[in-house]
């Protein structure tokens, strides 16, 4: 069960992550990308954020995700800039690829299949 405090902390820089995003998606002239937050979960002690995100088209995802990897410092800079004030010690970023809407999208084909299936 996750504390109030730590819910504001997810919230915040679930909020912070993807303005950033928005941002370089825009700002580096790659029209069609898109990167979401799914989610953040920090840990009891505020010390790691596992943050989820999401990435399409899934053509661009490997390449996008190494480049995000690469900048974790530059993005934990940033958001110990937001927080600073409220936070003693900024969580280091570890970011996890999203996968559930391909899932999602998976299962859909599946199941539209089954339905033009006849012997069901």
């Amino acid at each position: 069960m996750e504390s109030t405090r730590q819910q504001k902390i997810n919230r915040v820089i679930e909020e912070e992550l993807a303005e950033v995003f928005r941002k370089q998606a825009s700002e580096s002239g790659m029209k069609g990308v898109l990167v979401t937050v799914s989610a953040v979960r920090v840990t009891p002690d505020l010390s790691i954020a596992k943050v989820y995100i999401s990435i399409f088209p899934k053509e661009n995802r490997g390449k996008i995700y190494e480049e995000i990897k690469e900048n974790t410092a530059v993005y934990r800079k940033y958001i110990g800039n937001k927080l600073g004030k409220i936070l003693r010690v900024i969580p280091s970023l570890n970011f996890f690829l999203d996968t559930n809407l391909d899932d999602v999208e998976i299962i859909e084909k599946e199941l539209k299949g089954l339905g033009n299936n006849p012997k069901l």
